[in-house]
């Protein structure tokens, strides 16, 4: 049987690499002022950050459409793999507006594949039975195939909601989606990122609160400089660690010399957040204990 030990460190915590972005590489590639990029450029890219990072992570997410086969190649056997199974509704250069399940990349070969990865755009709009109805056919979906299942909701504001406020959809989101039953869930970074080490700290314990099982943060949205100590503040909450691409190598997109900058920059940014959660993460095997867990939703 699977179990999350196939995408964690011995410790029972994770330090996982996120490389399955699509559009949004080619655009980051276009902002470093290297031009569009063919394809192949963005298949190489995430051929070199498999083969540098890959190494220590725990676990490797990757996509379907961009050179899936060599990144899988580029990777050492102890280094579980996920696969990302989700279609994006996305203008050039946007953001991600909404998702599906991309059947295609679901029903391709799963080997070595140890979980598969589906983003989901979460807001209070008319389609949030939607959404869940999604995100019940993903967890279904994986359990189906034997692999382990990996949720990331993102929250976004309705256009004319009144009163945002992200953090508390944040934890509206984890309540309503983790209460679901995936594997583990993946979640935006309280505070994005902001604030000193007690409200990160009390921010990361009213997120864990809204859990019902193990988490990760995302790097997403979250300062580089910012990234190592909101992930040391949630998982001194009760994450179990991060699974994160852009605070790890988004300052080497375009590089001139990628190998020896991932080495360079990358690599001790990921030995640095291996140490993290390795002395703060809540081993997974023991998530799981907040109020949501118990039973204790609240608004």
């Amino acid at each position: 049987m699977t179990t999350l030990d196939s995408i964690a460190r011995p410790t029972g915590t994770f330090a996982m690499v996120a490389m399955d972005q699509r559009e949004s590489l080619r655009h980051m590639f276009d902002l470093a002022g290297r031009g569009r990029p063919a394809d192949d450029v963005l298949i190489d890219f995430k051929s070199a950050v498999a083969t540098e990072l890959g190494p220590l992570a725990s676990a490797f997410l990757a996509d379907r459409q961009f050179g899936f086969e060599r990144v899988r190649r580029s990777l050492p056997p102890q280094t579980g793999l996920i696969l990302a199974v989700d279609a994006l509704d996305q203008q050039d250069g946007g953001p991600v507006e909404d998702t599906d399940i991309d059947d295609e990349a679901a029903a391709g070969p799963l080997d070595g594949v140890d979980a598969l990865k589906l983003l989901i755009i979460w807001r209070r709009d008319a389609h949030r039975e939607r959404r869940i109805e999604l995100a019940e056919r993903f967890i279904a979906l994986a359990r189906s195939k034997g692999v382990l299942s990996v949720l990331e909701p993102v929250v976004r504001e309705t256009p004319g909601e009144s009163g945002w406020d992200a953090d508390v959809a944040i934890r509206e989101a984890a309540r309503e989606l983790g209460a679901l039953g995936p594997d583990l869930y993946k979640a935006q970074v309280p505070l994005a990122g902001e604030g000193d080490e007690r409200a990160q700290r009390r921010a990361s314990a009213a997120l864990n609160d809204s859990m019902s099982g193990p988490w990760v943060v995302l790097s997403q949205g979250v300062a580089r400089e910012r990234f190592e100590p909101a992930v040391r503040a949630a998982c001194q909450e009760g994450a179990s660690g991060f699974l994160a691409g852009r605070a790890l190598w988004s300052d080497v997109v375009g590089s001139a010399d990628l190998a020896a900058d991932l080495r360079a920059r990358s690599v001790p940014r990921l030995a640095a957040l291996i140490d993290t959660v390795d002395e703060f993460g809540r081993p997974w095997s023991e998530a799981g204990r907040g109020r949501a867990a118990a039973g204790e939703v609240r608004a």
